[in-house]
Order: C-alpha cells, then structure tokens, then sequence
C-alpha cells in the first residue's frame, strides 16, 4: 500500500477566472477534439458563457464552497482564460507552480495579479516554481489539465501528449515530492486514435474513488499498471465508457465546503452516466451538475477545467 499523508485531496475554496471575451479557440482545436466550430456570433457566444458562468458560481456557493472569481481582461486577448487550471496550481505548503502552454494565445493568461488576489484574500504563497521557460523548447505541462494529483498518496496521473511532457512531469514529481504514473490515454477521431489532449477529460481523483475511461488506454499493460496503482491506493475505481467521457463525463472535480464533499461536474457529463455509477458516485458525496453547453461545446473543455484548486496556507493575521 501506498503511505497515505496527513494532506487533503479537496479543498473549499477554488478560483474562477470570469470571461470578458470567451470564444471559439483555433490554436487549441489543433489537438482538443473536444471543440466544435461556432455557430453564432462572439458577442453571443460571450454572453451565453457569462452566463453560464455565473450560474455555476452561484451553484457553488450556495452549497457553501468559497469561490474567487477574478475578471478576465479584454487585452492581451484570451478566449480560453475560463480555464485557469492549465496554468497555475496551488499547494498546501505554500507554493504555486505555474505551467508553460501548447497555444500561444493561452500563454497570456498566466497573471501575476491573479497571485496578487490570492494574498488579498488571505493566502500565503511563499514559492513560485515557474516551468513556463520550457515554451522556449516547445515542450509543454498544462497544469492539472495535464497532471490529475492523488494529494494523500502522492501520486501524479499523466496522459502523454503534447501538451503533457514526460520529463516536464518528472521534474514536477520531484520538485512537489509526487511518485509520476505515466500512460498514453486515445480517442478515436475519424477511425483513428489519437492521443487525449488533457488528463483530465479522462479520469478524476477524488478522496475515495477514481472515475476513469480505462477504454482510452489501449496498451494493456499500461492499463493493468493504471488499475493496480489505484487499486493500491486504496481507492475504488467507477469506470466510464469513451462515449461518457465525449459527453465530459471524466472532466469531474470534488470539492468541499469544510464539512461535506461534493462533486462538481456539467449537466452533459451527468446526463451521459447510468443510474448505478450515479448511485455509486452519491455513496461517497452529493453530485453538483451545472450547465455549460456553450463553455464545453465552444472550449473543449469542462466543469473540472474551469476550477483551479486553492490549497494554499492562510496567512497569519
């Protein structure tokens, strides 16, 4: 068995990067064939994102879980900043890591304010560990799009691609003090498989279980060495099948609100599963479904993507 710490795998408190200009992402869509071509206008697209936005922040909220929302900005242009946890992630020791992206346009989104923010409200950050330097050597780690964690077991789930360097996550595993458990995770696009462009669309760690498509990943014994790792850890795994997961039925986080936990996904993801996953899923915590079409059909990406996880220390009054 794995040696299980003292430290958490949720949190209460998530940040939200509110969309001023949220619109359909060419560079991103090289290799996220989760996106699909706009339909309408940007100014309402824009609209119907806010929209859906807010709702989900109020969902949040109102089952107690603390969320800080920061508006995105209308210059440099970013139509992907809803999903901030490509670019940051937050830990219990006081330190940040911040990641280098595929998309160019998605490099602008890293914000030093956003730290500034965080410190507002209350929150010790007391190293910054920066691999953006790699977009140098088009070599790129997206953060926990890239890297789902197992906080208690130290464990670093990673789907190969290419936005998910195997050495960049070495060197994050080293730096954090995680074990790196590496795999390649495909989909089929047009009678091809090809590589999942984030982690994330495929499985989630919770404190208890893990919800995975063990379909995406074709080589068996990387799929056996998966299963046993989580088996090992001493979490149960809730399988989903390939058209689940196209449905975001992996892009799931669970979050708290300090006394009960949650799990947060889309209405699409949750329309898509049965009612025995559903009820193995509720066994263990109460289910938050928001509803995020023009996000998840636009974005390519989902509830789970749009929350970056706040586990920083609070400051000392």
């Amino acid at each position: 068995m794995y040696f299980r710490s003292m430290k958490k795998q949720t949190t209460d408190t998530i940040l939200m990067i509110e969309p001023v200009a949220f619109y359909f992402n060419a560079e991103t869509a090289e290799n996220n064939f989760f996106q699909h071509e706009p339909t309408s206008g940007e100014g309402e697209i824009q609209k119907k994102a806010l929209k859906e936005f807010n709702a989900m922040v109020d969902q949040l909220r109102d089952k107690g879980v603390k969320v800080i929302t920061v508006k995105d900005t209308l210059k440099p242009r970013t139509p992907d900043s809803i999903f901030p946890n490509n670019w940051i992630s937050m830990h219990q020791d006081g330190r940040i890591g911040l990641y280098p992206m595929y998309a160019e346009n998605r490099r602008a989104e890293r914000r030093e304010d956003v730290l500034d923010i965080l410190e507002e409200n209350g929150f010790k950050i007391i190293e910054t560990i920066d691999y953006s330097g790699a977009e140098e050597e088009e070599l790129f780690l997206e953060g926990t799009g890239s890297i789902i964690l197992d906080r208690e077991n130290r464990l670093a789930y990673a789907a190969l691609s290419d936005r998910t360097d195997e050495n960049l996550l070495i060197e994050f595993a080293d730096d954090f003090g995680y074990t790196p458990i590496v795999f390649t995770a495909n989909q089929s696009v047009e009678g091809q498989r090809l590589p999942i462009y984030h982690t994330n669309v495929m499985m989630c760690v919770a404190d208890q279980y893990v919800v995975i498509c063990l379909d995406t990943i074709d080589d068996v014994d990387e799929r056996k060495f998966v299963t046993e790792t989580i088996v090992n850890s001493g979490k149960e795994i809730i399988e989903i099948t390939e058209e689940q997961m196209n449905h975001f039925a992996g892009n799931m986080l669970q979050v708290s609100n300090g006394e009960k936990n949650f799990l947060v996904m889309s209405q699409s993801a949750y329309d898509s599963l049965t009612a025995e996953q559903i009820k193995r899923i509720e066994s263990y915590n109460e289910i938050i479904a928001v509803s995020i079409p023009t996000i998840e059909t636009l974005g390519g990406g989902s509830a789970r993507c749009m929350m970056a996880e706040v586990f920083l220390p609070k400051a000392e009054a």
